[in-house]
C-alpha cells in the first residue's frame, strides 16, 4: 500500500469512516495496521484475516475445528486461534460478528495451554440453533451449550476471567447483562495464551468479525455482591 493510501485511511479512521479511499483498493493486511489485533500470533493461519478500519475478518479454512475424542471418537486441531498471553490474574474479552448459516460455524475465545488442554468459547451453530456455550478439555473434550436464537446479526462479547485454579467464561450480546456460561479448572502454575479463534468444520467460505479485543482485570468474585 502506498504511502499516500495510508494517510487517506489514517483519516477516514480520525474521521469514523470505513469506506476504503478512492483509488486505494487494497484492504490493510494485520502486519501494516499497527493495532490491537497485532498483539497476537496466529495458530493455525486462516485461509485470510484483514484488518478494515478497527475490525478483523477472518474467513476459516473448510474442515477446521477443535475437540479431542469425546464422543466423535477424533482429534481436531485446526481452530483459528490469534493468541497472546494471558497472565495468572488477568481477562480478556472478545466481541465480534459471525454469519450463522451452516452446522458448527462457529466463533468467540479460545484458551491454549498445550494440543491437550485448551478451551473454547463462543457461539456455535448446532442442530440449526446458535448456541452459546464452552469447550473445555484436559485430554479429551467436553461441551456445554445452551440455544441463543435472539443473537442472530447481533454483537457477542465473551469475557475469559483466569484467576486462581479457575477461569471463568461469561458471554453477552449487545449490552445486555453478561451471563455465567462456565467455570472450569486450569493449573494456576500453567502458562497461557488467549484470543479471538473462529472454525468451519462443515463449510468453506465462513467470515467471522471479530470487533474488540480487550485485556482487564480479572473478575473480583464469581458471583455478584449480594447473590
Amino acid at each position: 500500500m502506498s504511502l499516500l493510501c495510508r494517510v487517506r485511511h489514517w483519516l477516514n479512521e480520525v474521521r469514523g469512516l470505513n469506506d476504503r479511499p478512492e483509488g486505494c483498493g487494497v484492504t490493510r493486511t494485520i502486519s501494516e495496521a499497527g493495532a490491537v489485533w497485532d498483539r497476537g500470533t496466529w495458530r493455525n493461519p486462516p485461509v485470510r484475516a484483514v484488518v478494515e478500519g478497527r475490525a478483523l475478518r477472518v474467513t476459516a479454512a473448510e474442515n477446521s475445528d477443535a475437540w479431542r475424542q469425546t464422543s466423535y471418537g477424533f482429534v481436531h486441531d485446526s481452530a483459528h486461534a490469534l493468541l497472546a498471553r494471558l497472565p495468572a490474574e488477568g481477562a480478556v474479552e472478545i466481541s465480534f460478528l459471525l454469519d450463522y448459516t451452516e452446522q458448527f460455524d462457529q466463533a468467540g475465545i479460545y484458551l491454549h495451554v498445550s494440543e491437550s488442554v485448551w478451551i473454547k468459547a463462543g457461539v456455535e451453530v448446532s442442530d440449526g440453533i446458535p448456541q452459546v456455550g464452552a469447550v473445555v478439555t484436559h485430554g479429551v473434550s467436553d461441551w456445554s451449550v445452551a440455544p441463543v436464537p435472539e443473537w442472530i446479526d447481533r454483537e457477542i462479547t465473551v469475557r475469559l476471567s483466569r484467576a486462581g485454579d479457575a477461569v471463568t467464561i461469561r458471554a453477552r450480546a449487545g449490552d445486555e447483562p453478561f451471563r455465567l456460561i462456565r467455570v472450569a479448572p486450569l493449573d494456576e502454575t500453567a502458562s497461557a495464551e488467549v484470543g479471538p479463534f473462529c472454525a468451519s468444520p462443515t463449510r468453506a467460505g465462513l467470515t467471522a468479525t471479530f470487533t474488540r479485543w480487550v485485556e482487564t482485570d480479572a473478575d473480583a468474585a464469581l458471583h455478584p455482591e449480594g447473590d
